[in-house]
């Protein structure tokens, strides 16, 4: 910044009417701890509202906002033995930016910090992060909102990274994380000290040390392997709830369960407790009996877990829900997809949370080689369900499984959701969809052969799917692939 670039950012920054949350103006006060809560607060602050920089700003003063000039040197100013410049950035966590300014003006000195804003984390002066609020600094605990909103511009940078908690002593750490369970589904033997057991957190990134000592839990150490996800308090959201209701509608809940254990150590439990909850048949054959369930636990099992890792952690104040009603499953989770619904059934997921999903691959809790949706299809087609829906609500993705019904019960929409959903399994196999493989998949008798040509018909006319050859676009050998193959 030249001379003359200095004098009309200072003189602009002067005849500001009041300050605001990008500036702060002082005469001659330059208590250090004071000028490194500023910084924190004015860079967080410029983050906020989107400005590229921030400025505190010496020489004005306080009634009339007056160019007056200031007796401040800061590149003269020590903290112990220390320049007051590297003293600031080794109090800054993480070290931002700040560049300063000294010149003249009508003949008085003054004193300019350029502030970058903050962009992967809050700025923290000596473990504590500030905030402007008006013209005020505060403490950014203090002011939540203003925090999550923070948070969500950080979006950029995995949700897995950040902090659940920081500053954690070592004994609270280990009340905190369950670490036998994590060892456990881990299958390797539990470390025969506490430094053991650390090292190993720490390798996997579920702790981070600090040079203090500390401990700092990540969000992804906490919300696969807490002993209490509310023990976090911006996770609390995110612990699952099962809900059961009465009828068909929402209107008479009959109980609600959470599952507060960390999504790793805690997903059994959840699909076990689903599962042992719904409607079940005992089927009596020649020399056993065999529970049959309405829906199929693979399926249950697939989706489920699809929710818990394609949530988007930043919407705030909603969390995954399985809602049980007499004769159909939601299973919801918030955020909207980053692939088209249509295509949850053959492309490879797309997650916000990598890290996430590829450690829940490693438990074996999801598929390796994709997302488990045309698992779950597959397992859905075999007890001969309706289709699933896969559809987008507000912020949120909500999954829909069906109670046994007959072709002839399903509407118009449901039977080409089938035969799209048949035709893609059948591609994804190498297979093509027939007339006789969509009436096995409907469970349509041979003689009704018509219905299921109807509603290939009314599936191509709306583009879901598409004959094979152009030639046998119809008849006794006609087979048809996904709109997309």
């Amino acid at each position: 910044m030249d001379d003359l670039q200095f004098q009309n950012l200072v003189k602009q920054l002067a005849s500001l009417s009041t300050e605001t949350e990008w500036v702060e103006r002082k005469l001659n006060q330059a208590d250090p701890h004071e000028i490194g809560e500023y910084i924190s607060a004015l860079s967080n602050a410029s983050a906020l509202i989107g400005k590229q920089k921030a400025y505190l700003l010496w020489g004005i003063e306080d009634a009339n906002q007056q160019i007056r000039g200031t007796a401040f040197r800061p590149r003269n100013k020590k903290v112990g033995n220390q320049d007051l410049e590297i003293w600031l950035l080794t109090q800054l966590d993480p070290q931002v930016e700040f560049r300063i300014h000294e010149g003249v003006i009508d003949g008085n000195h003054m004193v300019l910090f350029e502030i970058t804003p903050a962009t992967n984390r809050p700025i923290r002066f000596r473990g504590v992060a500030h905030i402007r609020v008006g013209g005020s600094k505060r403490k950014l605990q203090d002011c939540p909102e203003k925090e999550r909103i923070l948070w969500r511009i950080f979006d950029k940078i995995p949700f897995e990274k950040g902090m659940a908690m920081e500053g954690v002593l070592e004994t609270d750490l280990l009340s905190l994380i369950d670490y036998p369970a994590y060892f456990q589904i881990m299958h390797q033997p539990l470390p025969e000290n506490r430094s053991g057991i650390l090292q190993k957190l720490m390798s996997e990134k579920v702790v981070v040390q600090r040079d203090d000592g500390a401990y700092n839990i990540t969000n992804i150490g906490a919300i696969l392997f807490a002993k209490n996800i509310e023990d976090f308090d911006h996770l609390i959201s995110k612990v699952p709830r099962v809900i059961f209701y009465k009828n068909d509608s929402r209107i008479e809940a009959i109980k609600e369960h959470r599952i507060n254990k960390g999504y790793a150590i805690g997903f059994n439990e959840m699909v076990d407790y689903i599962n042992d909850q719904l409607p079940q048949n005992e089927e009596i054959g020649q020399a056993f009996r065999r529970v049959v369930r309405m829906y199929p636990v693979i399926a249950i099992r697939e989706l489920v877990a699809n929710a818990l890792i394609h949530q988007n952690f930043t919407i705030t104040g909603a969390g995954p829900m399985v809602e049980i009603f007499n004769q159909r499953i939601e299973i919801s989770n918030p955020g909207i997809p980053l692939i088209d619904t249509l295509r949850f059934i053959d492309e490879p997921p797309q997650s916000r949370n990598e890290m996430l999903a590829s450690f829940m691959r490693r438990l074996d809790i999801c598929e390796q080689r994709g997302s488990g949706v045309d698992k779950a299809i597959r397992e859905i087609e075999l007890y001969q369900l309706p289709p699933p829906d896969f559809r987008v609500a507000g912020q949120s993705v909500i999954t829909t499984l069906y109670g046994p019904r007959k072709c002839a019960q399903m509407d118009p929409k449901e039977r080409m959701r089938a035969c799209y959903q048949h035709a893609s399994l059948q591609y994804i196999v190498e297979k093509r969809m027939t007339n006789e493989s969509l009436r096995n998949r409907l469970g349509i008798k041979k003689s009704s052969y018509t219905m299921a040509s109807k509603i290939i018909k009314e599936s191509i006319e709306s583009n879901l799917i598409k004959p094979y050859s152009a030639e046998t676009s119809a008849g006794k050998g006609a087979s048809y692939l996904p709109f997309w193959a």
